[in-house]
């Protein structure tokens, strides 16, 4: 129950965080040591889709040969170092991201072992499929992001000419930081169902309710892709913005699925609280 933390003080509740985050900070500079050490493996997924044989565009070219026979649709984007320690300092912080991401799931662990004690039983339900959940959510939009936002954009501006005689010579800190920017910004987008399902839970929002400012909500999406996109061009704007627009329409069914439940089972804001 959480009424049994109240017998830790303060301090002893700032000596466990302590141990926690510093459990969290040695296991990440390991996986981030690690990374670094394997720089091949690391950067061959890292630089994938700036290659024509990454898995999206070879869809994309069985699918233009199928629907257009005998036209080829190759390209070519060369990457650039403009600095003396840029690349060794890119290599550390793709480590340390990779690190990271590798080792969320015992971070995830580790903050909510030192949160649940201090949680009644329907709290950590409610916080075991949030975060469960909302993990998930996360690791798609990145996947998203890797396999489908970031190749579409990269192929369209990094072969956008505005003269045959201007060559596209793109910065590999530019590379990596629309791919790290824009992987990050799809994963909490991605967070979108979660967040609205546990508001219906909690009574606090409707299906009825979205349904009637969905357009409100479109010119908010496209004011925050609009903020969370590296480049200012249309098609990168419309490549955000569209799998926002899907995941809103998305949490509207499940909204409503949620709200038929809490009307079933009677549960409220208090009782979810």
């Amino acid at each position: 129950m959480g009424g049994d933390v109240g017998k830790a003080g303060f301090w002893d509740h700032l000596d466990v965080l302590r141990g926690v985050l510093i459990r969290i900070a040695i296991v990440t500079v390991v996986a981030g040591i690690v990374a670094f050490l394997f720089k091949e493996e690391l950067f061959s997924i890292v630089l994938a889709p700036k290659d024509e044989s990454f898995v999206t565009y070879r869809w994309l070219a069985s699918l233009g040969s199928f629907m257009s026979p005998g036209e080829e649709d190759g390209f070519s984007v060369r990457l650039i170092n403009t600095g003396l320690a840029q690349q060794f300092m890119i290599h550390m912080k793709t480590a340390l991201c990779a690190g990271v991401l590798c080792v969320s799931p015992y971070i995830l662990y580790e903050l909510f072992r030192f949160v649940s004690p201090a949680l009644y039983d329907t709290e950590r339900r409610y916080a075991t499929r949030v975060v469960g959940s909302g993990y998930l959510m996360f690791l798609t939009g990145v996947l998203v992001s890797y396999y489908l936002i970031f190749p579409l954009t990269f192929r369209f501006l990094g072969t956008y000419q505005v003269s045959g005689e201007v060559e596209n010579l793109i910065s590999l800190e530019s590379y990596m930081g629309t791919l790290i920017l824009m992987s990050l910004s799809m994963g909490i987008v991605f967070e979108m169902p979660v967040l609205c399902w546990l508001f219906a839970r909690l009574g606090f929002l409707s299906d009825v309710f979205m349904r009637r400012y969905r357009r409100h909500a479109i010119v908010l999406i496209l004011v925050v892709a609009a903020v969370i996109t590296p480049t200012s061009d249309v098609f990168t704007l419309l490549a955000v913005s569209m799998p926002m627009w899907l995941l809103y329409e998305t949490s509207i069914f499940i909204v409503k699925s949620a709200c038929r439940k809490s009307a079933r089972t009677g549960l409220g804001v208090q009782e979810a609280i």
